[in-house]
């Protein structure tokens, strides 16, 4: 098991809202797409109010090599990637104390919106003074699921180490990916949707001592963690990479795909833990889109009030891949939402097709 003890986010710095997107939209594709107005409402119904990304509006509009899109993708991740540790490791409303970079074990660092050898992880360290012998643990490809999924190894970690210390960090700048020439539906719905986000969760192993370090009256716990895979789904989503970068994978069937298959995979995971599914109070879910948050409550049969927090987050954010999750566990963690003992779900779906699912259960601190 794991405590997950502190988040902290590094806020892309042009903040959007959507009826500016929607009119870049309008100037960008009209005359490519015939059915345009149409589609255009797609940006008004999707529940998003404002969005974050690296680039102000007009640097979009220009088309950029590939080269130059990932060298943007590198500085920033770099520059927000380190923000994020440090807001996360000071993070008064969270920590009794700063957390020291040299107490850090280990670094899982996710993103699959640019590439770098050596991973942006090991360009962090050269900018922060973690130890020499903090190991690095670079996630490619994972998508909208891979702040679940670097949330379940931090808990396979401090499982095997329990007196360790473990950072998560995601770094997803979707809008460097976005394709001027590219005009399928799945870009023009991505165009809608994604956003730029950045986040840092800490994770303790259960022999660290949470009164020394917890400002918080109730923490959660990772209690296990299970992923599972649906075989032959590589359609469903991701990337097709060709010469001008990433193209994106994004099918019109995933809000269905939810409905029919989740229920099982949670029920499934949750009869293993003895926990049946009407005492999951809290519902930690990645907002991948409207859709797909329908989709959950439709498949889950949860209220619409479980799902506040995950609709917050995609108004105020978008949908932000991988590091979208952590902003939702951020919410938690400032709210009283969770009492001691209550039970939780943290929740995401991504590539391959496939699920991370973490149990959770907020203990008290002292």
């Amino acid at each position: 098991m794991a405590y997950i003890l502190s988040v902290g986010k590094s806020i892309p710095p042009n903040k959007l809202p959507q009826e500016a997107t929607v009119e870049f939209a309008k100037e960008l594709f009209e005359g490519t797409f015939k059915d345009i107005n149409r589609l255009l409402p797609a940006f008004k119904n999707g529940d998003i109010e404002s969005r974050q990304f690296v680039k102000n509006l007009e640097w979009y509009t220009a088309q950029h090599s590939f080269e130059d899109k990932n060298n943007t993708y590198i500085e920033a991740a770099v520059a927000l990637g380190s923000d994020a540790i440090v807001n996360c490791l000071t993070a008064k409303n969270f920590l009794k104390r700063d957390i020291a970079f040299e107490e850090i074990d280990v670094i899982f660092f996710i993103s699959s919106t640019g590439i770098s050898t050596p991973s942006i992880d090991a360009k962090i360290m050269n900018q922060l003074p973690f130890r020499e012998s903090t190991k690095r643990v670079p996630i490619w490809g994972l998508g909208c699921a891979g702040g679940a999924s670097g949330l379940a190894r931090a808990h396979d970690y401090c499982k095997a180490y329990p007196q360790s210390k473990v950072l998560v960090v995601c770094v997803e700048l979707c809008s460097l990916t976005f394709q001027h020439d590219d005009l399928s539906k799945s870009n023009f719905i991505g165009t809608s949707l994604f956003a730029d986000g950045v986040a840092c969760t800490l994770l303790a192993g259960e022999d660290v001592l949470l009164d020394d370090i917890s400002a918080l009256i109730n923490v959660p716990k990772t209690r296990s963690t299970r992923s599972t895979f649906m075989k032959d789904s590589e359609e469903v989503m991701g990337w097709d990479i060709k010469n001008n970068g990433f193209y994106v994978i994004f099918s019109r069937d995933i809000p269905s795909i939810i409905k029919n298959w989740l229920r099982e995979t949670v029920e499934r995971y949750l009869e293993e833990e003895q926990v049946p599914l009407s005492e999951i109070k809290h519902f930690l879910a990645h907002p991948g889109g409207k859709k797909v948050l329908q989709a959950y409550q439709a498949s889950l049969g949860f209220e619409e009030s479980q799902l506040e927090v995950s609709k917050n987050v995609l108004r105020n954010h978008g949908n932000m891949s991988s590091a979208t999750v952590m902003y939702v566990i951020e919410q938690y963690l400032t709210s009283t939402l969770a009492d001691d003992s209550d039970l939780g779900i943290i929740a995401a779906l991504g590539p391959g097709f496939c699920s991370e699912l973490l149990l959770v259960e907020w203990e008290k601190v002292a």
